[in-house]
């Protein structure tokens, strides 16, 4: 049977987004092929159409959710939301409460972890894309510094995110937001 033209990257595109959104809301391991495949409307042999191994699509999942989180970085430089307007998008009730559609490092930094170099060499390209994207809505400081600060600014909005997550006191998940929000843009100010 053939297909229209697109017909297969428009696939692999709805296997990416479903395993993105899996891999992010239950964790890449409690995510099987047989699950994603079925969540697509696909069979499991077409998934070998499209990637080599699970490890693989996961490889995939990081270079298209990042692709994502870095246009909205660059949009918001280009629409001066600036660097506050991206902090409190990211630490939002609304990005808190999505996992599935919200930031791939937040919800699978500890699993890449414990993934083979290839893969964790792709999530370090990308985390050092995020940054360098960081420092240049930095104002103030030597382009080291800029970068430094992007760094801990990282680090402090991963964490912040995924502590609110984790907490089942809503109250206290939104202090969690607020209170990583000002310490936040205080490390920005420098």
């Amino acid at each position: 049977m053939r297909y229209e033209k697109g017909h297969k990257d428009e696939t692999r595109q709805r296997i990416i987004e479903v395993a993105a959104r899996q891999f992010r809301e239950n964790g890449f391991a409690a995510a099987g092929v047989a699950g994603l495949m079925a969540e697509a409307g696909l069979t499991n042999g077409a998934f070998y159409a499209h990637f080599d191994s699970k490890e693989d699509l996961l490889r995939a999942v990081l270079a298209d959710a990042y692709g994502r989180r870095e246009q909205t970085l660059r949009n918001n430089l280009e629409t001066g939301k600036g660097l506050e307007g991206t902090l409190r998008d990211y630490l939002s009730p609304r990005h808190r409460d999505d996992p599935g559609h919200g930031c791939p490092t937040a919800a699978m930094a500890a699993e890449i972890a414990r993934h083979p170099k290839r893969t964790r060499d792709a999530f370090t390209g990308k985390v050092y894309s995020l940054v360098e994207l960081m420092a240049a809505q930095i104002e103030s400081g030597t382009a080291a510094e800029r970068r430094r600060t992007a760094v801990a600014l990282y680090g402090l909005m991963i964490g912040t995110l995924q502590l609110a997550r984790a907490v089942n006191d809503r109250k206290l998940s939104d202090e969690i937001l607020e209170s990583g929000i000002d310490a936040a843009l205080t490390l920005a100010d420098g």
